[in-house]
């Protein structure tokens, strides 16, 4: 009988997460033209998206700690002075795909710019980063989203498909794999000029 209940449950391995169940995964990769820095878009089946890092990026690989995450972009802007009312949401700030939304920087002196990977009204920043910066390489996906944005309705898919599936993530991180190990895989140029394409195409 233990077999057969144990045969109908899932197990760990298999079970979705609620990621898995309601939103598909955009990724952007070696954004500002840093190679590695990838990011991903979280979009949910309602047309919100969740910017998040990708798991590859250095801030989640790396063993450094995260010190201090400033959302102050530039002497004028600061994505923490965002407001938003209404269900039009009200007084957000436009986001464009290469727009920063904080600044990241690491024990030992790293930074790295974190951008909003699609266009929309910023909905939210995750303020708990500010107490818990670490969150970012704990739970990427979930508690250590970086922000909320709410493209057009007309738009989302336009900007949602010039990133890159999971499917070609994959590719590509295989294909870099192979390229820190010396080989240079049949096809990657074009790949990469594929993704150079659909970079400029953001903008």
């Amino acid at each position: 009988m233990a077999d057969e209940v144990n045969a109908t449950v899932p197990s760990e391995a298999t079970r979705k997460t609620v990621v898995d169940r309601y939103f598909s995964r955009g990724y952007m990769t070696d954004v500002n033209g840093r190679c590695g820095e990838d990011q991903c878009v979280l979009l949910h089946s309602n047309k919100i998206c969740v910017v998040t890092v990708s798991p590859e990026h250095p801030l989640v690989k790396e063993k450094c700690a995260i010190t201090s995450i400033n959302f102050q972009i530039s002497s004028k802007i600061n994505r923490l002075d965002n407001h938003v009312s209404g269900k039009s949401k009200k007084g957000a700030q436009w986001m464009m795909p290469d727009d920063a939304l904080c600044e990241v920087t690491c024990s030992n002196g790293t930074t790295y710019t974190l951008n909003s990977c699609i266009k929309g009204k910023l909905v939210e920043i995750n303020q708990e980063l500010l107490k818990t910066p670490e969150l970012i390489k704990l739970k990427p996906e979930t508690d250590g989203f970086i922000a909320v944005v709410l493209p057009k309705l007309t738009e989302v898919n336009e900007y949602f498909d010039k990133l890159l599936s999971p499917e070609s993530y994959r590719l590509l991180l295989d294909k870099r794999k192979l390229s820190e190990q010396g080989v240079t895989p049949e096809g990657h140029a074009n790949e990469q000029n594929e993704i150079e394409a659909k970079r400029i195409k953001l903008t």
